[in-house]
């Protein structure tokens, strides 16, 4: 049985979420220990045990230690087959975090998988479900791992109520990728919305993002722009939000988003993600932060050498590398260094030499 330290690096549910992942994958028990020991509230919470109880009844694992507050888990995936199902996460637990754990093991079990999620689309300290869709799916699938994402219902915090259909097809091997730095934008596209709330929160989200992208002199005049104003929905709970993502000439593709908040101007949310995404570009990156991290687990399992330029190394990709390079065996290589734009690259592993 592998066991992990749940307090190195950042210490936080990213250390649960991708020690579950690749146990799950290759049918192998983990005991991770010191769960969130860095944290105020240390150990499991609510939205950390929705991740273990959905990949424990994908997996037919055995589990100890499932309960709120719990520093410490055992789990023991039995190889169980997927059918197609619904989860409700409840409330408002980030259904991209959720697909973050459970990506995986879905996609190597050697058919299609089809899920309906319930949970929080649109919800701070996790991707939008936008983001999913619009940047990890493309880039995803330059490494042969292919997810639809179908967004039924937005849901924030706190109630949620979202809804998202997800379809996993089945990969037999994935492909390792090379994306470096990038010399041109080909175009920036977006999708600004709301529920709950007027259109012109929308309206002013979008045009002030716009604004100042077209304002930092970094983007080239006829680099298209498109910023999808979507019809604000009814949902449970209000909110609002702007996704805005870069396609570049050499396989990179950036993405920034921002939430709104009570008290927060539309304008300043829009604002937010085009300064985000700006700083980004200026690095000439071919991911962003948040892919950075979230292709390390697949870059290990890659046959191959693979290696990405993300524009920011966060003390989250840090600690993924150190958990994937403990369960797959392989070495990463990072020229750059924490808070800094990186090179990330790796010689990965075939999934059935590890099995």
């Amino acid at each position: 049985m592998l066991e992990i330290d749940g307090s190195i690096g950042e210490g936080g549910g990213q250390i649960l979420r991708t020690s579950l992942a690749i146990s799950a994958l290759l049918n192998k028990p983990v005991r991770i220990y010191n769960i969130r020991m860095n944290r105020p509230n240390p150990g499991l919470r609510p939205q950390h045990m929705a991740s273990v109880k959905v990949l424990a009844d994908l997996t037919g694992a055995e589990l100890k230690g499932l309960e709120e507050g719990s520093t410490e888990l055992i789990f023991s995936p039995k190889g169980g087959g997927v059918k197609n199902t619904v989860i409700d996460i409840g409330t408002a637990g980030s259904i991209s975090l959720l697909l973050q754990a459970i990506t995986p093991y879905c996609i190597f079990t050697g058919s299609r998988v089809k899920l309906r999620i319930i949970g929080g689309t649109d919800v701070k300290w996790s991707p939008p479900i936008d983001y999913i869709k619009y940047v990890a799916a493309p880039l995803f699938k330059k490494m042969n791992i292919i997810i639809d994402v179908n967004l039924v219902k937005r849901g924030f915090y706190p109630k949620g109520g979202g809804v998202v259909d997800v379809s996993f097809h089945p990969c037999d091997e994935l492909k390792p990728i090379q994306i470096g730095e990038q010399s041109k934008i080909l175009q920036i596209k977006g999708v600004s919305y709301a529920g709950n709330l007027p259109l012109h929160v929308v309206k002013r989200q979008a045009e002030s993002a716009e604004r100042v992208l077209k304002e930092s002199g970094l983007i080239p005049a006829n680099t298209p722009i498109e910023i999808l104003q979507e019809e604000p929905v009814n949902v449970l709970s209000p909110g609002s939000g702007i996704l805005l993502y870069a396609t570049m000439d050499k396989d990179g593709l950036l993405g920034s988003d921002s939430l709104g908040e009570k008290g927060v101007p539309a304008e300043r949310v829009g604002e937010s993600a085009a300064n985000s995404l700006i700083s980004q570009l200026k690095t000439k990156a071919g991911v962003d932060q948040h892919m950075g991290d979230m292709l390390i687990p697949y870059l290990g399992l890659a046959a191959g050498s693979s290696k990405i330029y993300t524009s920011n190394m966060t003390l989250h990709t840090a600690t993924n590398i150190m958990i994937v390079e403990k369960f797959l065996n392989v070495k990463f290589k990072v020229l750059g260094g924490l808070n800094k734009p990186s090179y990330i690259e790796v010689e990965g592993r075939y999934l059935n030499q590890l099995r």
